[in-house]
């Protein structure tokens, strides 16, 4: 398979720098006049699917969303990632997965090889118990042309309690997070053209900028959108990396919902906004 980086890389030139999230919150469902069991699970994915998947470079289900259903809501994410998939979407499975030796590998099987029914194109990784617990991941992603994207400056409200606190070198833990992986990042991602395959996760409301940190690969940023971040905001903190930027929103698209004509205006609305990023 052509490595993700590449296949990203031309996704977001030819339909645009916007990741919608699939994420069927309870509230979501109720909103949408739907029960919040398997039956309404199916119906709400299912229809942001056929909605946005065929507008969109990128969709992002979270898996949680899905795992509270058990094994019935697994079997509806395995038809969200296959249908985007069909649909010409890649698909970014949001796990946020991180452990180590087997556990790892084992993760990577599930989500990273193409005999799981979770094969995705790419999964969300925490380096938090060390940088190295992701090389099996990294490692059976590349052999299968699949793509990770590691934590590294999240927007979440309760992300300044650990990213902030300072070390005794006198810098904020989330500073040395970020200059770690980042720096591990232009590794693994040297040489690729026209990006590598593993990128990181940085927040699109964050105060600093990080254009320093840059490391030819993609940026996830979530955050955009009804959270506060806006395509300024993205220019301001990735300067000359915003090309390579995937801004991701769920909210500002799911409350539109079950108007899947609402849902495809404002994907073409969030891509037109963030066309300036170049």
């Amino acid at each position: 398979m052509t490595p993700f980086g590449t296949r990203v890389h031309d996704a977001m030139e030819q339909r645009g720098r916007f990741c919608v999230g699939i994420d069927p919150h309870a509230a979501l469902l109720r909103e949408w006049g739907l029960g919040d069991d398997v039956a309404g699970l199916e119906r709400f994915a299912l229809g942001v699917v056929e909605a946005v998947a065929p507008l969109c470079s990128v969709v992002k289900p979270q898996s949680a969303f899905y795992e509270r259903f058990g094994s019935r809501g697994v079997a509806v994410l395995e038809r969200v990632i296959a249908e985007s998939r069909a649909a010409g979407a890649l698909v970014l499975l949001d796990v946020k997965r991180g452990d180590i030796g087997s556990t790892s590998q084992a993760y990577a099987d599930a989500y990273l090889d193409p005999a799981s029914p979770l094969f995705s194109d790419a999964i969300t990784a925490s380096p938090y118990l060390g940088f190295g617990s992701l090389d099996p991941m990294i490692d059976t992603a590349r052999k299968h042309g699949a793509g990770v994207f590691v934590l590294a400056l999240t927007s979440n409200q309760e992300g300044p309690e650990v990213q902030h606190a300072r070390t005794i070198e006198g810098g904020s833990r989330g500073e040395r997070v970020a200059d770690l992986v980042l720096g591990r990042l232009r590794a693994l991602n040297d040489g690729a053209d026209p990006l590598g395959s593993v990128g990181a996760v940085i927040g699109a409301t964050i105060a600093e900028s990080v254009e320093h940190l840059a490391f030819n690969g993609p940026v996830l940023a979530p955050g955009f959108g009804a959270q506060g971040g806006t395509a300024a905001d993205v220019k301001r903190i990735f300067g000359s990396v915003a090309p390579h930027v995937l801004a991701s929103s769920s909210r500002e698209v799911l409350r539109l919902g079950p108007d899947a004509a609402a849902m495809r205006e404002a994907v073409r609305r969030a891509n037109d906004d963030l066309a300036e990023l170049g």
